[in-house]
């Protein structure tokens, strides 16, 4: 066993993630230090990175097959605690999304869900029998799978993990073989009911915007305005968005310097240690800094895209595929929003912002990947009888 995941492992994957770690705690501790309330924040980030690289390497010992069979119940437990937030849960930057649990650590269940909807997708998915997917029987049941948590947390309100939903089933109908026909359907639907939406949106601006404050919601209509309508969004709508752009381009090319970013370290730009700290490496690093740590990124989606190229499992490469669009589309989001092409939202930048939910799925994340590489010529059959079961057949199993 410990000879398999040995030779299974993939040294650059890993080595990525260490550089990551390094490259997380030294900005935030650069965001933090001049903030008394958040000075410990890089110290329990290690802590946070120590648990993940626990959690990645015991999920090393365990088939990714034998977790996928119990994804219907990880679904049903993340929809019940998305339902339970709305009686539980705790406010955070407007959105009520977390459970702040003993010790002061707060749970956030729509970064729980991301993972285990492309599980559950995966695992769907599966247990099909045709090559091409069909509107009927596979796409139009997984997008109901998909709308029950994508609604549950735009409700919070949580636009970027409920937008990152949808990106995680288009990207899993893609590799499942969608026909190509029903692609540029969907395409032409989305866009025609896209540019229809823009066009509501703005002919009746007044009217939307009145009913919004009388829901006490208008600061929805601030982040969306801060990106498309700029000249009717308020100061305060603007102030995050415009901030951020300021301080990432004072950084130039080679950025101020560590420690040395006037916005990060005056406190200008908000949560600079959390969904904001692409602030500190595009101040204090500049555009090579920024530029790196893209390329990381980069780096870390082609290592699992290779992954999946490389195994026999049509179910495992749907879970990579859905995982590589989680984290690129996180990336993508981030990045967008702080310097001006995409509304604020309280997404995170992967293995970067400060938060120990995102990390902890982020690390079982690339657990799932690097245990589909170590045992994908392993199949249920051999699984079963070394557990001394009744074994299952393929056929049965669907993975």
């Amino acid at each position: 066993m410990l000879k398999r995941i040995i030779k299974g492992l993939d040294v650059i994957i890993l080595l990525l993630l260490f550089i990551l770690m390094i490259t997380s705690i030294f900005c935030i501790y650069s965001a933090t230090q001049t903030q008394p309330d958040y000075s410990q924040s890089y110290i329990k980030m290690m802590y946070y990175y120590g648990v993940g690289f626990i959690v990645l390497f015991i999920m090393l010992f365990f088939n990714y097959k034998l977790l996928l069979r119990f994804s219907p119940m990880y679904y049903l437990i993340g929809v019940g605690l998305l339902v339970l937030l709305f009686f539980k849960g705790d406010t955070i930057n407007n959105a009520q999304g977390w459970f702040i649990l003993p010790g002061g650590i707060g749970f956030q269940p729509a970064e729980f869900c991301k993972l285990i909807l492309i599980l559950f997708l995966s695992y769907f998915l599966s247990k099909r029998k045709v090559e091409t997917l069909s509107v009927f029987k596979e796409i139009l049941p997984m997008g109901i799978i998909t709308l029950v948590p994508f609604l549950l947390v735009l409700m919070q309100p949580d636009l970027g993990n409920s937008v990152a939903y949808l990106v995680i089933f288009i990207v899993v109908c893609w590799f499942g073989h969608m026909n190509y026909k029903h692609a540029w359907i969907g395409l032409v639907i989305m866009i025609i009911v896209s540019g229809s939406s823009l066009w509501g949106y703005i002919q009746n601006h007044a009217e939307i915007k009145e009913f919004m404050a009388s829901q006490n919601k208008e600061y929805w209509l601030d982040r969306v305005d801060a990106v498309l309508l700029p000249e009717l969004a308020s100061e305060k709508a603007t102030y995050h968005m415009k901030k951020s752009v300021t301080a990432i381009g004072s950084g130039s090319l080679e950025g101020d310097g560590y420690l040395h970013g006037t916005s990060v370290q005056s406190g200008q730009v908000p949560y600079t240690y959390a969904d904001s700290i692409f602030v500190v490496i595009g101040e204090e690093f500049g555009f090579i800094g920024a530029s790196v740590l893209l390329i990381l990124y980069f780096v870390l989606i082609y290592r699992m895209i290779t992954i999946a190229l490389s195994i026999r499992s049509q179910t495992g490469i749907y879970i990579i595929g859905g995982i590589s669009a989680m984290f690129l589309f996180q990336v993508f989001e981030n990045v967008g929003m702080l310097i001006g092409i995409m509304p604020i939202t309280g997404i995170t930048l992967p293995f970067i912002s400060y938060g120990g939910t995102s990390l902890l799925i982020n690390m079982v994340s690339i657990g799932f990947v690097l245990s589909i590489k170590i045992y994908d010529d392993i199949d249920i059959d051999d699984i079963d009888v070394s557990y001394g079961r009744k074994p299952y057949s393929m056929v049965q199993t669907g993975i």
